[in-house]
């Protein structure tokens, strides 16, 4: 009688063996759940960090080309400014530039590298927007809006990104 007792307790039966497995596999049903939601949150904050990045890339381009001052609205271009081949590529030295042209080529090469690095809106290229505000007063800031506009997969609305940018004139040498 001693010898079956310990039988019947040496293993696990095949009951106990599948519910085992079950809560396993529920388990990493959760962790997979969990790992393919860190993936999305991961390109959306990569998406979010390109957007600021390519922001500041053009406020920057305006900070060091401030004399070009409207030259920078899209709205000049109809959208579409062209490349002037005014920066250097591997090709090319590129070319001096007026203040008006260097800008023309700054939103070619910037809204290009926006349409590279952003999602589509809607089968569209992200939008890609500067405007200039005339200051209200001489001697005032000039402003400039730029923004950036893309969709995530899987949104339904699109995100954008804005930055209101300030120029302070400058005092003449004398």
């Amino acid at each position: 009688m001693f010898l079956s007792a310990t039988r019947r307790a040496a293993g696990f039966s095949l009951v106990e063996a599948l519910v085992a497995l079950l809560v396993l596999s529920i388990g990493l049903l959760g962790i997979a759940g969990l790992f393919v939601e860190s993936v999305r949150n991961s390109r959306t904050a990569l998406l979010r960090t390109q957007a600021i990045t390519l922001v500041g890339d053009m406020a920057d381009r305006i900070r060091a080309n401030a004399a070009a001052r409207d030259a920078y609205d899209v709205d000049l271009y109809g959208g579409e400014p062209a490349e002037r081949g005014c920066a250097p590529t591997p090709d090319d030295a590129g070319e001096n530039c007026s203040s008006a042209a260097l800008a023309e080529d700054d939103l070619a090469r910037w809204i290009a590298a926006v349409r590279a690095a952003l999602p589509t809106l809607d089968d569209a290229p992200p939008q890609a927007e500067v405007q200039y505000l005339e200051p209200a007063t001489p001697g005032a800031p000039e402003r400039y809006l730029i923004t950036v506009s893309w969709r995530e997969p899987g949104e339904e609305q699109p995100l954008s990104y804005r930055s209101d940018v300030q120029i302070v004139p400058r005092e003449p040498l004398s």
